[in-house]
């Protein structure tokens, strides 16, 4: 099983582009032989908003609710991913966090617990990024220096020399990262996903 958490602060448009991240793993299941995604969607709160989005979508969404899933729901996330690991033998786990995580705290626990290996695609948001830089720097940060691959989207809202000056505060915390940008109003290409799946 491959897994791959999908990390990025409050209202960078996670959720959308997971929900393209779907349709085009659908998409190539249908193409390559059935292709079974489980989505592990990680609320604060004691229901979800967009998980009963993605379900209304079709989509099948395990919920874990109560907090970050890197502090509090350590235990209740491994046992999720052991239970849906045995009962459904899925080829690919995506857990959407909250946007307050660290996903290399996720990606430990998964990995030191279960022995479960994963790759981090962190979500930054172009529009919001000269606004929230300094006051969530450290979150920011810890987000994106971990990541595999860093999707800055929204890109169609922001002018092309603001999104250069964003490339290179993220390249400075990550310069090994595949750096790919998105727009949640147009369908990201094949080969984005390829490249945060790694394939």
């Amino acid at each position: 099983m491959k897994f791959l958490i999908l990390g990025g602060f409050l209202g960078s448009g996670k959720t959308t582009l997971l929900m393209q991240l779907a349709r085009y793993l659908t998409r190539e299941s249908r193409e390559n032989g059935p292709s079974q995604v489980i989505i592990l969607e990680n609320e604060v709160g004691n229901s979800g908003v967009d998980d009963k989005f993605l379900k209304n979508s079709g989509y099948q969404v395990q919920d874990l609710f109560g907090g970050c899933t890197c502090c509090t729901l350590g235990s209740e996330l491994i046992s999720s991913v052991e239970d849906i690991r045995k009962r459904y033998h899925p080829d690919w786990m995506i857990l959407e966090t909250t946007g307050l995580a660290y996903p290399s705290l996720i990606r430990d626990n998964l990995k030191n617990s279960i022995g479960q290996e994963s790759r981090i695609c962190s979500v930054v948001d172009a529009q919001r990024w000269k606004r929230l830089k300094i006051p969530m720097g450290e979150l920011f940060t810890g987000q994106i220096e971990c990541a595999d691959t860093v999707l800055l989207n929204k890109t169609d809202l922001v002018k092309e020399e603001e999104l250069a000056e964003i490339e290179k505060d993220i390249r400075k915390m990550n310069g090994s990262a595949a750096l790919l940008r998105t727009s949640g109003i147009q369908e990201t290409e094949g080969a984005v996903w390829r490249a945060v799946l790694g394939l």
